[in-house]
Formats: C-alpha cells, sequence, structure tokens
C-alpha cells in the first residue's frame, strides 16, 4: 500500500509528482490485463500507448493534487480529431489513492464548463492553444461520466 502523503511526493518537484502519476497510470491499465508500451522519450505528449482487443490507444496522463485545479495539454500534441488518444486524468487526495478519469480526446469538441479550449489568440498572449480541464466542485458531476472503471469497461466491449 503506498503512503498517500501526496505533500511529500510533490514537495520534491512536480516532475516526481507527474512521473508517479504515470506509473500509476500504467498499473492500473495492466491490472486489466492490457499490453502496456512506453517509449523512452515524451517528446510528442504522448506518455504510453495500450492495446485493447487489437486496438492501440494513446495516453496521456495529467496528475492534480486536491480536488480543483486546472491541467492542460498543448494543442500541438493533443488531436482532438484522434479517436485513439485520451488523457488519464488522476486526482490525488491525502491520504487517499488516486481517482482515475479516462477523457477521449475526440469529447474537446463538444467543450463545456469542463472541457476548455484556450486559443490565446488576443494581443499580448504568449501561451500556445492548449486543451484544459477545469476542475472544481461545480464541475465535477461533469467529471463522473469518465471514471476509470466505466470507461475502461467501454473499451474492452
Amino acid at each position: 500500500m503506498p503512503k498517500m502523503d501526496w505533500r511529500l511526493l510533490s514537495k520534491e518537484s512536480k516532475q516526481k509528482f507527474g512521473a508517479y502519476g504515470e506509473y500509476y497510470a500504467k498499473m492500473e491499465f495492466a491490472s486489466y490485463g492490457l499490453d502496456v508500451f512506453t517509449s523512452e522519450v515524451d517528446d510528442h505528449g504522448i506518455d504510453f500507448v495500450v492495446k485493447v482487443n487489437s486496438r492501440y490507444y494513446a495516453i496521456q496522463v495529467k496528475s492534480l493534487q486536491a480536488d480543483t485545479g486546472y491541467v492542460f495539454m498543448k494543442e500541438r500534441h493533443f488531436d482532438i480529431a484522434d479517436k485513439g488518444l485520451y488523457l488519464c486524468l488522476l486526482i490525488f487526495e491525502q491520504g487517499q489513492l488516486p481517482d482515475l478519469y479516462l477523457i477521449p480526446a475526440f469529447d474537446w469538441n463538444q467543450e463545456n464548463d469542463l472541457l476548455k479550449y484556450h486559443k490565446y489568440d488576443k494581443p499580448g498572449q504568449t501561451s500556445e492553444p492548449e486543451y484544459g480541464v477545469n476542475i472544481s466542485k461545480k464541475n465535477m458531476h461533469l467529471l463522473d461520466k469518465y471514471k476509470f472503471d466505466n470507461k475502461i469497461s467501454e473499451l474492452l466491449k
């Protein structure tokens, strides 16, 4: 059983916290008997690939400590037209195992309060365009439909 004092993990570095989330996500996929393929270099926004019934799915992992916040993927690395691309979101709450969510990239085609697109094309804005997840108590009901167990069951059919 992990220590579950997530403050210790994130205190050292965001990179270490993110790596832990990525390993945890891989173990969850593997626990369903799925093949998980990793690459040595994460330069295209894909953390790993999962094989489900002879289909391959690209997985981007994001970890968040708390039940509110914002995570994002740069548009150039997150093609929302790709029906084989998913975001695996882990929300860590102190003293508990993380909650996992599996969100198809394609769902950003229907932007809402949870799934956001920021173009950043106004004068003075220098950030790259991004797709994000706006996690708040108000939006949790929108996130519920992406619970990992439910979504992975859909993929296994």
